[in-house]
């Protein structure tokens, strides 16, 4: 199992969470603030079996929009292996 750790900016969090559940992947979603002249971000943590992580990837990559300014990201993305998972 996977977790992607996927950092947005704010305005693509809706439609990024959106197409994930949509193709039935779990979002926790957390405020942040980072980068360049701390502009508003949101944390999403989708967790995935590992044969899925390219397809949430592809979703994620999709449903962001490009950035207006030069220089700017779409999305920082890390995965990390999970090596345990509980549901309490």
């Amino acid at each position: 199992m996977k977790m992607i750790l996927a950092i947005l900016r704010d305005e693509d969090c809706e439609s990024v969470s959106h197409a994930l559940v949509s193709q039935d992947f779990r979002v926790t979603r957390i405020a942040s603030t980072g980068g360049f002249l701390r502009r508003g971000s949101t944390t999403l943590m989708v967790g995935v079996e590992d044969q899925k992580v390219d397809e949430a990837i592809r979703i994620i990559r999709e449903s962001c929009t490009e950035p207006t300014e030069q220089g700017l990201k779409r999305a920082t993305l890390f995965v990390l292996t999970v090596s345990n998972f509980e549901q309490i």
